[in-house]
């Protein structure tokens, strides 16, 4: 029984308890890792169907002032200035080094933009734009719950509900009403599955989620499918494949840095660590973040070693996030190695219980996405 005296909760906590999810301490809260389907059941009713994530843990902030956008942009190497209303972007704080201090979403709500953080980081990030923003007023949210409705049928079931959500595009943003309560939702996804996320007031989310819930298409699903389908997807968990010690560049998030502030563009760097982080775009960097398919059934999980053939004594580098992939069929993982050995089709070696087991460099993601576009 995992230990989670002191944690704190999501409101929607006695709905895990009676969905009989199994509760474990995940970034100083309880949360539920699996139901009683299991992870694999799990992961593969998202695919097919929906799955309802309960993401209340992570921070969602509000950034309010004339010059918020710009103000932001000295803190992230991405275009916030030219995020249109209705939008929202990908992003990440930067430090001095080039080394990710967070990642993070921003979407611009017309008035104000509206920022979800890693609930790991959320008091950290909170502090250094309090610190940095001059002129901008950060206020987190804190009466609000945050669900996610993902899958290949999370349109139908949620237009049922709000009829709006249908007509919107991947990563637009949008206010609708349900039930006399307002939504903000978002269209995009952690899973590689289309897909809603629903900031909703506190006393309401407990109805929104039994009301999706009560359809035969949507599953409640916990931390373990959820961290197996991102990795199938290619995408990062701060903390484990992205840190202080890994660049966008290196963690081969190079796309999510505009041209406009790239070496060149109208808005050139401005940001913590731009002169690594340009000159890693424009030369490449040491290392990459790759796809990695071990032979055989064993998964390599984060922190199993890398070498370049079995007899190898220098390791080359680090596992860090390895499960099976339920809808691949086979052991994944991603993790770093040496830009002249990142090429798909590079064979090496994880070292496992003291054995060497040979996995291949493959393209990311490991399945293609389902997004609407």
């Amino acid at each position: 029984m995992a230990d989670t005296e002191g944690l704190q909760r999501t409101v929607l906590h006695d709905l895990h308890l009676d969905l009989g999810g199994k509760m474990v301490p995940f970034a100083g809260y309880e949360m539920p890792v699996q139901f009683k389907p299991g992870v694999m059941a799990e992961h593969l009713h998202t695919r097919a169907h929906a799955g309802l994530f309960d993401v209340s843990h992570m921070g969602q902030v509000i950034l309010r002032g004339d010059g918020a956008a710009a103000a932001l942009e000295r803190l992230v190497p991405v275009d916030v200035q030219g995020l249109a209303a209705g939008r929202q972007r990908y992003a990440m704080f930067t430090d001095d080094r080039g080394g990710i201090l967070d990642d993070l979403m921003v979407a611009n709500r017309g008035d104000h933009l509206f920022l979800v953080v890693n609930a790991a980081c959320k008091d950290a990030d909170i502090a250094h734009m309090r610190a940095h923003l001059d002129g901008v007023t950060v206020t987190p949210v804190t009466d609000r719950a945050l669900i996610a409705l993902q899958g290949p049928q999370a349109t139908a079931v949620l237009a049922a509900l709000v009829p709006g959500v249908a007509d919107m595009r991947f990563m637009d943003v949008a206010t609708h009403a349900w039930d006399g309560a307002e939504l903000w939702v978002s269209r995009s996804g952690y899973t590689g599955e289309d897909g809603f996320e629903i900031s909703v007031p506190e006393a309401r989310a407990g109805a929104l989620a039994r009301a999706l819930l009560a359809r035969p298409e949507v599953a409640p699903i916990g931390l373990g499918a959820r961290d197996s389908l991102r990795l199938e997807a290619g995408l990062c968990l701060y903390g484990n494949d992205i840190t202080r010690d890994t660049t966008p560049v290196e963690a081969a998030l190079g796309w999510a840095i505009q041209k406009v502030r790239r070496r060149g563009g109208a808005r050139e760097g401005g940001f913590p660590g731009a002169g690594v982080i340009l000159r890693q775009l424009e030369d490449g960097p040491a290392r990459r973040r790759v796809g990695l398919r071990p032979e055989g059934r064993a998964p390599m999980r984060a922190g199993t070693v890398l070498f370049a053939d079995e007899a190898a004594t220098e390791p080359l580098g680090t596992v860090t996030s390895g499960a099976y992939g339920p809808s691949i069929e086979g052991p994944m993982s991603m993790g770093y190695l040496p830009a002249a050995l990142a090429a798909p089709g590079t064979r090496v070696f994880g070292e496992l219980r003291g054995r060497r087991h040979p996995a291949q460099v493959v393209d990311l993601p490991f399945r293609p996405p389902g997004y609407r576009k």
